[in-house]
Formats: C-alpha cells, sequence, structure tokens
C-alpha cells in the first residue's frame, strides 16, 4: 500500500515537471512575407504628353494645345483620326502631321470647306500627314517631294526648304513656313503651320479658268471704186449716137460747101 502511494506519488511531481518544461519554451515566431518592391514609373519627358495607357491621342493633344477647333472637326469628321490611332500604334516609322491653325482656315475663301465632298476633306486631311518622323533637323536633308497620305505626284506635290531659323512648305497653291512644335517625341511630330495646305489635285481643278482673250477689232478696209463695166446695150446705143452724129456733121459740111459754091 505505502509502496503504491510513492509511485503515484512520483508520477504526479513528473506531470507536474513535464508541464513546467513545456510551458517555458517559447513559441515559434511566424514567418513573415517577403517585402514587395513596387518600382514608381518613369517621369515623363518635357516634350511628351501624358497619354492614357500608353495610347497617343492626337485630337486631345490638339485639344490641350488650343486653336485647332477646324482640323480637329475634320480629324473627326473624316475619320481620319482613327486612322491616326491605328497608324501610332502599328507603325514603326512615326509619323508627322502639319496642323493649321484656326486662323489659317479663316484665310480661305468663304464657305470652301463646305464645297467640298467628304472624299475631297479626306484627302485635305491626308496631305498635312507625313508617314515618317521628322524632326525640325531632319527637314535638312530630307528628299523632295514628301510624299503624304494623300499620295505623290505632280497633282499633289509638298516641298520644304529648310534654312537656319526656318522650314519653308510650298504645295504649288500654298506657301507658308513651320510656326512652332505642337508636340514631338521619337514617333510623333506635329507642327503648327498658318496657312492651309491646299494640294493641286483639288484645288486647281476648283480654280476659276483665265477669262478668255478678246480678238483684236480688225481694221476696216479701204473702199475700192467698183469698175464701171458697160452693158453690150450701152455699147450698141453710144456707137449709134456717135454714128448719127458723124452723118449730122458730115450733113451739115456739104450744104455748107454747096452755099458757097453757088455764090
Amino acid at each position: 500500500m505505502k509502496q503504491q502511494f510513492i509511485s503515484s506519488f512520483s508520477m504526479f511531481i513528473l506531470f507536474l515537471h513535464c508541464a513546467n518544461t513545456f510551458a517555458q519554451i517559447p513559441a515559434a515566431a511566424p514567418a513573415q512575407a517577403p517585402a514587395v518592391v513596387v518600382a514608381s514609373p518613369p517621369a515623363a519627358t518635357p516634350t511628351q504628353a501624358a497619354a492614357p495607357h500608353g495610347i497617343t491621342n492626337v485630337t486631345k493633344i490638339l485639344e490641350k494645345a488650343g486653336h485647332f477647333t477646324i482640323f480637329i472637326r475634320l480629324l473627326r469628321s473624316t475619320q481620319e483620326e482613327n486612322h491616326l490611332f491605328s497608324a501610332l500604334n502599328d507603325s514603326s516609322t512615326g509619323l508627322t502631321i502639319f496642323a493649321p491653325t484656326d486662323s489659317a482656315f479663316s484665310e480661305l475663301k468663304s464657305g470652301t470647306l463646305n464645297t467640298l465632298s467628304d472624299g475631297d476633306k479626306s484627302e485635305l486631311v491626308k496631305f498635312h500627314v507625313v508617314p515618317t518622323f521628322l524632326s525640325t533637323s531632319q527637314f535638312q536633308t530630307v528628299s523632295n517631294p514628301l510624299g503624304t497620305w494623300a499620295g505623290t505626284g505632280n497633282r499633289l506635290p509638298l516641298n520644304v526648304t529648310s534654312y537656319p531659323n526656318s522650314v519653308n512648305i510650298t504645295t504649288g497653291l500654298t506657301n507658308t513656313s513651320l510656326s512652332g512644335a505642337v508636340y514631338t517625341d521619337n514617333q510623333l511630330a506635329i507642327y503648327k503651320i498658318e496657312k492651309v495646305l491646299l494640294p493641286k489635285d483639288i484645288f486647281a481643278s476648283n480654280a476659276p479658268a483665265p477669262a478668255p482673250v478678246a480678238p483684236a477689232p480688225e481694221k476696216p478696209a479701204k473702199a475700192v471704186p467698183s469698175a464701171t463695166v458697160e452693158s453690150p446695150a450701152a455699147s450698141v446705143d453710144i456707137s449709134s449716137a456717135l454714128f448719127f452724129t458723124h452723118n449730122l456733121v458730115v450733113g451739115s459740111a456739104g450744104l455748107l460747101a454747096s452755099a458757097i459754091f453757088s455764090l
């Protein structure tokens, strides 16, 4: 009986010791998740405008710059806005746009745009787009005539001449210069111009034809006296009169001679 009591007591002491030992073991610290490093986006350069989702929107750039209301309206009405959007995101050569200001359109004859067909309006817009990126320095080495979205050829000439402080543009009907850069990066360049570039293909055929030259007045011809032509009857009458006169003279002479001899 005594031995059982000692054995039970010993087991109780051992249980208390084990419980105390486990209680003193510190709990393991929870595993920490690895730190996530978030890279900040690069800052935009001064010549780049912020474009949503990396897409360059020409009309948004022009709206922000101001004074291009009519050109923006043409871009939208001709659907060339969508064409530009696709080209800028698919092309590797970039684009150059000559953007006429509202004052440039105001210099056109009243109602000029209203007289154009939808196709002519689209061609007019395309004539202001060069299918490659051109910086101001590249105008010095570019070959004339420049090709545009409207095409090339004698009916669509677009020539540029670079000077130390300016770039001149001619179409055969328009002569103007770049008046500043609206936007430029390594893919798109938009330059402001103060005259609308008029292609010969549209406006040369619509120009009024020159007035015909009036023929020089003819000098009046000098009057030539008409020759008198005697009729045969008149000739006969005159001959008869001469014959009668001759007989009369001869008869008178005979009578005169007879009178003298009788004396």
